[in-house]
């Protein structure tokens, strides 16, 4: 599935990933996903919201500074071995590097997986992956 994602330069201090996380639960704003990392001498949050434009909405009023979004993969199936070379080695047979990826297993039978590839082979990628 393809996804918008936004990110927000925050100092690398604690607290800060639950205050953002807790305006966007008080607006109702719901996360397909969320990660946190060092990032400089501060920290990197990314946030791939339910609904894009409610997240803005509330990143705005919060002054929050994220920039224009950005495109990333959103992938998800049966938890099985193997699932993440089968994934990964769909794009690497079309020669599309994959920048990042982050991936988790459910425990229920179900895995999924983040990743971002160059905005350049982005559209090479969807078509690799079948993603709508």
């Amino acid at each position: 599935k393809r996804v918008e994602y936004f990110k927000m330069m925050v100092p690398n201090r604690a607290g800060q990933g639950a205050r953002a996380l807790d305006v966007l639960h008080k607006a109702g704003v719901n996360l397909i996903a969320f990660s946190g990392f060092p990032q400089g001498g501060g920290a990197q949050m990314d946030f791939i919201p339910a609904k894009p434009a409610a997240f803005r909405k509330v990143a705005k009023k919060a002054k929050w500074k994220i920039g224009r979004s950005k495109r990333a993969f959103l992938v998800s199936g049966d938890d099985r071995v193997g699932a993440g070379a089968k994934l990964l080695g769909k794009l690497a047979e079309r020669r599309i590097n994959v920048i990042a990826i982050d991936a988790v297993c459910s425990g229920k039978g179900r895995y999924g997986a983040l990743l971002w590839v160059s905005p350049t082979q982005y559209a090479r990628a969807a078509r690799a992956l079948g993603a709508r």
